[in-house]
């Protein structure tokens, strides 16, 4: 492996475990980034009906959604299976260990 392929993969590996540990926290302490584009009616009938906090609730379930299948698509496209992945991570510890 390359160094430029080491270092795509190592990105993609911290964009991974970022969103996995996003997913996972229920806490509002990430930046929030406006504006999103969303179907008119979903905002005027869930607030109606509903109110503004679901609304946010809402919006946030589906961009989680959106983000999970985005991460998994990422996996599959960088690693591809779980033996590549843990591979990979042995490389980077390997690497860790080299530089100290």
């Amino acid at each position: 492996m390359d160094e430029e392929e080491y270092n795509n993969k190592y990105r993609h590996l911290r964009i991974l475990k970022s969103v996995q540990e996003y997913l996972k926290s229920d806490e509002n302490e990430h930046t929030a980034v406006y504006p999103i584009r969303v179907p008119d009616e979903l905002l005027y009938q869930t607030l109606k009906s509903k109110g503004a906090k679901n609304v946010d609730s809402i919006i946030h379930y589906i961009f989680k959604l959106g983000l999970t299948i985005w991460s998994e698509k990422q996996y599959n496209a960088v690693f591809g299976s779980q033996q590549s992945l843990e591979n990979f991570i042995e490389l980077v510890k390997k690497q860790n260990k080299e530089d100290k």
